[in-house]
Order: structure tokens, then C-alpha cells, then sequence
């Protein structure tokens, strides 16, 4: 994984951020005191919920996949604090961190893991599903690199209807040479879409170290098609939003695209069903969460700046936790589908039959 800490303007430019203080960057000098707990409130938030929900999953509540968002909390938090009304996200399977970043609940979040009916999804789509459009949240997917021809979608119907919104197209390391994310990457800048194309780097993919699996550096792949291109850490927020700012600016006031590569780690396994260390050492992770755990390295800095104390930190986090097994209580005690559910919500004319104008099946059993 490159070392470099460059956050590119234009493509061929490689300025550094090296040194630089990203809390005066603009998005972030402008921040309240609550605006900056409240980044923190949220990223502590996600890591409480993966926490819970991973034991959830190992008391068998949970069935299925579970790729838990830990050490990454910063990523999600950092962009989609941005967001204005028109702006959209769209992600892979590792989504719960954006979900709760755009402003879910937690309950319905967590029911849908258990595949109770009072999930986000209704139980039907499970941990890789989650899905909020009044958020303009257009969910996880499941398929490795399938939701970025979706967000370069979504970021034409930006362009089409004439709004100075955005659409940020998440995906792992593991995606970048899916044929797809080139074919997204060549229509975003044949049209000039404001698409931007988030890769969160953790090194690893789903086992295999990127060394290993791709060539050059992956937000510079952009230069072949055209588009800007920017790097940053992902375990500092400022960093992060400084970055991001950028790039979801001109996406909405020059609809142009745009790809950010940010280096960021998870400490569990591709999914909690994959080993943690096999194919990393565990000082190497336990090394990460020492010196750049982004959750510790805010909380230092939000000290630093005298707008958190030790104490409210503490509650901040009590809350978290509070929230979490709230959530899980909930999922508990929610329902199951039935046997009927299984045919609803899948074709609009079947729920809405005084509609139709199709003939023939729509169901075979």
C-alpha cells in the first residue's frame, strides 16, 4: 500500500497534504462545538453497533454474511457529514457505517440483521441490504463492484433533472479491477456526471494484500479516463471531510467526477465467517488500533481542542452502548416475515393489483 499522502486536484497533480493541520481545512474550521461532537457521537455509535451485532452473530441470531465496518468508522462519518439534500451514497456489502452515518436507526438496522420483518429491508435483505431512499441512501450490494454503474446512474439523474447534488459510489480495494467500475469510470467522464468514486482501501480486499492483487497506485487509474484524483488517511475525519469537501464541490458546481483512494483498515475479517490474521499478523493490527484507532484519534483531538472532556466522552459512549443493546432488544422481540411476505415488494403490480396492465404469471411456485 503506498505511502504517498497526496490529494490531487487535477489529474497529473500530486500535491501533498503532508503536515498539513486539517482542522482549519474550511468544512471543518467552520464546524460548531455540537457539529464536532456530534461526528465523534457518530462514529463511536457505529463501532458500538458492529460490536453488538457481532455477538449477536455469534449467539446465532444473526444468519447469512456480516462484514463489520470496524476501523473504518471515519471513512463513513467524513463523507457523509457532507451530504447536502441532493447529494447520494450508494455502497457495497460493508454498509452498515454508512447507514447509520446518513441517519438510520439503529433498531430497523439491527432487525434486518436478525431478518425480522421490522428491518429496513423487511427482513428480506440482511446485513449486505440495508436501504433508505428518503435518506438517498441506495444500500449495500452484494455483488463485488455491481453498485457503481448504479452510482454513476444516480449521478446522471442528478445532472438530468438539473440539481447541484452529487452521488458518492463507495467500494472496497477488492473492486477495482471488476470490469464494471472501468465501465462506470469511462460513462462518468464521456458525460461529466457528478459522481464521486470512493475506494476504501484497507490493504486487504477479502484475504489477499493489494500488493498482491493490483497494479499502481488506485486512485490514479482515473488518469486513463480523464479524472481528477485524490488520496488522504481515513482514520482522521478532518482529514477525510478536508479531502472530500473538495471533490463533492465540484462535483455539484462543475458535474465532474472524480475517484478518492482512502487508506483506511479493518481489525476483523473480510466477514466475521473469514479469520482475522491469517493473512496479516497480529501485531500489525494491534499496532493500527494503537497509533491510528480513528475513533481514539479524534477523541484526542476534539480534547486537544477543549470541546470534549474525558467525562463526556465516557457518556458518549455509555449512550452508544445503550443504543446498541436498545436495538438489539428490539430485534428480538420483532417478528418474522411470513410465508406471504415473500412475494411483496418484489413487483409493483403485484402490491398494487387495481394498477395493473400486464398479463400472464408473475409468480411460479
Amino acid at each position: 500500500m503506498s505511502k504517498k499522502t497526496s490529494a490531487t486536484i487535477e489529474p497529473k497533480s500530486t500535491g501533498t497534504t503532508a503536515g498539513v493541520n486539517h482542522a482549519l481545512a474550511p468544512a471543518n474550521a467552520a464546524l460548531s462545538r455540537e457539529q464536532r461532537i456530534e461526528l465523534f457521537r457518530q462514529m463511536v455509535r457505529i463501532r458500538r453497533f458492529e460490536e453488538r451485532s457481532l455477538r449477536a452473530y455469534q449467539g446465532k441470531k444473526i444468519g447469512g454474511f456480516l462484514h463489520l465496518y470496524i476501523g473504518q468508522e471515519a471513512v463513513a462519518v467524513g463523507c457523509c457529514s457532507l451530504m447536502g439534500k441532493d447529494d447520494h451514497v450508494i455502497t457495497a456489502y460493508r454498509d452498515h457505517g454508512h447507514a447509520i452515518a446518513v441517519g438510520m436507526d439503529t433498531k430497523p438496522l439491527m432487525a434486518e440483521l436478525y431478518g425480522k420483518v421490522t428491518g429496513c429491508s423487511k427482513g428480506k435483505g440482511g446485513s449486505m441490504h440495508y436501504f433508505d431512499p428518503s435518506r438517498n441512501y441506495w444500500g449495500g450490494h452484494g455483488i463485488v463492484g455491481g453498485q457503481i454503474p448504479l452510482g454513476v446512474g444516480l449521478a446522471y439523474g442528478v445532472k438530468y433533472k438539473g440539481l447541484k447534488g452529487s452521488a458518492m459510489a463507495f467500494m472496497g480495494d477488492g473492486a477495482v479491477n471488476q470490469g464494471a467500475v472501468h465501465e462506470a469510470y469511462n460513462l462518468a467522464a464521456l458525460w461529466n456526471l457528478p459522481c464521486v468514486f470512493v475506494i476504501e482501501n484497507n490493504g486487504y480486499s477479502m484475504g489477499t494484500s493489494q500488493a498482491r492483487s493490483s497494479a499502481g497506485e488506485l486512485a490514479k487509474r482515473a488518469e486513463g479516463y480523464g479524472m481528477a484524483w485524490g488520496m488522504c488517511d481515513g482514520h482522521d475525519v478532518y482529514e477525510v471531510r478536508a479531502t472530500m469537501d473538495h471533490f463533492l464541490k465540484r462535483a455539484r458546481e462543475e458535474s465532474k467526477p472524480a475517484v478518492v483512494e482512502i487508506r483506511t483498515y479493518r481489525y476483523r475479517g473480510h466477514s466475521v465467517a473469514d479469520p482475522d490474521d491469517t493473512y496479516r499478523s497480529k501485531t500489525e493490527i494491534e499496532e493500527y488500533r494503537r497509533t491510528k484507532d480513528p475513533i481514539q484519534v479524534f477523541q484526542a483531538i476534539l480534547l486537544a481542542e477543549g470541546v470534549l472532556t474525558p467525562e463526556s466522552a465516557e457518556q458518549i459512549d455509555a449512550a452508544a452502548r445503550a443504543e446498541a443493546d436498545t436495538a438489539a432488544d428490539f430485534a428480538e422481540a420483532s417478528p418474522y416475515p411470513t410465508v406471504d411476505d415473500i412475494q411483496k415488494d418484489v413487483y409493483w403490480e403485484s402490491d398494487n393489483p387495481s394498477e395493473r396492465k400486464s398479463e400472464g404469471r408473475l409468480f411460479f411456485n
